[in-house]
């Protein structure tokens, strides 16, 4: 005998819907984006090879911290080109909500539209990382996860391996150098190409707003050659830093880092 009850088999599946409502997600808020919906920070301009920057940073809950000062990353910045600058106005020291942490977890990010006290400027975001932290990846890594391994390594990460999982404890020492050394590098990478980009379609783009722009440059450049892009100009800015002797260097002074705790 059929039984009527399973005539739909999407009922009670998430095809039809179920459970869709309880699915955790990051809330919408008007038309800020959410890394632009800041509670209470402090902001500092900063003057770098003639170019003015905004640092906002954004003060830590008790369990969170911020592993670069603000004259840590300004010595980064000295040390990139300034051709190289751009639009770029805001630097960005951000507390991510805890639902953010758990679903969109980043060491930061560039941001080409981003809104603070209604002018929009791009922006690199550096976010807060909680203490006692630990990466935890499977076993079996597909080659890009290999790769990014080896980079965290470099960074002075050290992953223990189980029989189920690489583990690696975060430290701030560590943090800091990853977001100085590679993720600051990274994320000037990511907008140098899209900088190169916009030039190379001036003239198409010139009466064209930053949205378009910036959709023209997704659409136009996949994923894997901007990540291609963004590694290597990291890479070669390293390595010149390195060889030059400028990094690793010393916490700088004028470090809001130390949160509530």
């Amino acid at each position: 005998m059929r039984d009527n009850r399973r005539r739909n088999r999407n009922i009670g599946t998430a095809r039809q819907g179920h459970g869709q409502n309880n699915r955790m997600c990051i809330p919408a808020c008007g038309l800020l984006h959410y890394t632009e919906r800041l509670t209470e920070y402090q902001k500092i301009t900063h003057t770098i090879n003639g170019h003015e920057f905004v640092f906002i940073v954004e003060k830590t809950r008790a369990d969170y911290y911020h592993a670069c000062s603000v004259a840590d990353v300004a010595f980064i910045l000295a040390h990139i080109p300034a051709a190289d600058y751009g639009d770029l106005c805001y630097i960005v020291f951000r507390q991510p909500k805890r639902k953010e942490s758990l679903l969109s977890p980043v060491w930061g990010r560039l941001q080409y539209i981003y809104e603070f006290k209604g002018i929009i400027k791009p922006a690199i975001i550096l976010e807060a990382l909680p203490r006692h932290h630990q990466l935890k990846w499977g076993k079996h890594l597909s080659v890009e996860d290999q790769n990014e391994m080896e980079r965290l390594k470099k960074d002075g990460h050290v992953f223990v391996t189980d029989k189920r999982s690489h583990i690696a404890r975060l430290t701030p020492e560590t943090v800091r150098a990853t977001q100085l050394y590679r993720t600051l590098p990274h994320e000037m990478g990511h907008y140098v190409q899209y900088q190169q980009i916009v030039s190379a379609h001036l003239p198409e783009f010139a009466e064209m707003p930053e949205e378009e722009r910036e959709n023209y440059f997704f659409e136009r450049v996949p994923k894997a050659e901007k990540e291609k892009f963004a590694h290597a100009y990291a890479d070669r800015l390293r390595e010149s830093l390195l060889e030059q002797g400028v990094i690793p260097f010393g916490t700088q002074r004028g470090s809001p880092n130390t949160g509530r705790g």
